[in-house]
C-alpha cells in the first residue's frame, strides 16, 4: 500500500473489456456483474501482508469500480481501509460522482477509469469531494 493507494504491482487495476457506457448506466449492472468470492478476498488481504484485522477496519474493493466497467479480477482488488481518511467510504463517493458524470456525458468511461486506476485520491480532490 502507498497509503490509501493500492500497490501498482498487486493492484494494476483491470476493466471488463466488453464492458460499455451504455451497460453500466443501467440500472442493476453492478448487481449482474458482482461476483467476487470469500476465497478471492482471502487471496488479497494475504497479497498485501494483512493476516488479521478488526471487523470494519477494511474491505476489499474494486480499484476500477464495477460502476465504471471494472472486473473482479484479482488484480482490481486490494484491501481498502476505512482510516484514515479518505477511506473506502470517501472513495465510494468518488466512484459516485465519476459514475454520475459518464453517465451524463460530461467524461468518457475511459478517462473516468484512468482517473481512478492512476491516483484515486487526486480525483478526488480534483472533483472538490474532499
Amino acid at each position: 500500500m502507498r497509503g490509501a493507494l493500492p500497490d501498482p504491482h498487486c493492484t494494476p487495476g483491470a476493466v471488463f473489456r466488453s464492458a460499455t457506457t451504455r451497460q453500466i448506466c443501467r440500472s442493476g449492472y453492478t448487481k449482474r456483474v458482482r461476483h467476487v468470492t470469500a476465497a478471492t478476498k482471502r487471496k488479497v488481504f494475504a497479497r498485501y501482508g494483512i493476516t488479521s484485522h478488526p471487523t470494519g477496519a477494511y474491505e476489499v474493493d474494486h480499484l476500477i469500480p464495477l460502476e465504471l466497467g471494472g472486473s473482479n479480477a484479482i488484480r482490481n482488488l486490494f484491501p481498502e481501509a476505512a482510516s484514515p481518511r479518505p477511506g473506502f467510504h470517501q472513495k465510494d463517493r468518488l466512484e459516485d460522482a465519476l459514475h454520475r458524470r459518464v453517465c451524463s456525458g460530461q467524461m468518457s468511461l475511459r478517462a473516468a477509469q484512468k482517473a481512478i486506476a492512476t491516483d484515486w485520491l487526486a480525483a478526488y480532490h480534483r472533483l472538490g469531494l474532499g
